[in-house]
């Protein structure tokens, strides 16, 4: 049979099932810190969707129970420890600056 004859076929590759990020037993709730700490980065951001693989109802559960335990002072707003340990190591030069002509 020619190549341009031929039917089209897909291409059969191996497919690895990815285990969901939540179990059916974990319940999305603030208090439940190990499991929200998953869902965001080090700079303290909710991780979008997409990256998490969850479903658009458990992305809402986890955004809500994100933001319930920021006000509640379980959770940082902002992560800045990096930006604090950069800002020190930055040489300042004290004393009135000199223009020079």
């Amino acid at each position: 049979m020619d190549k341009s004859k031929q039917p089209f076929r897909k291409s059969k590759r191996s497919f690895r099932r990815r285990f969901p990020p939540i179990e059916s037993g974990d319940r999305i709730d603030y208090r439940n810190m190990s499991l929200i700490s998953r869902f965001i980065s080090e700079q303290g951001k909710i991780l979008s969707r997409r990256v998490n693989r969850l479903t658009l109802k458990q992305q809402r559960l986890i955004t809500i129970a994100i933001k319930q335990a920021r006000i509640l002072s379980l959770l940082p707003f902002l992560n800045n420890e990096k930006q604090f340990e950069r800002a020190e190591s930055i040489p300042r030069t004290t004393g009135p600056r000199t223009r020079n002509k």
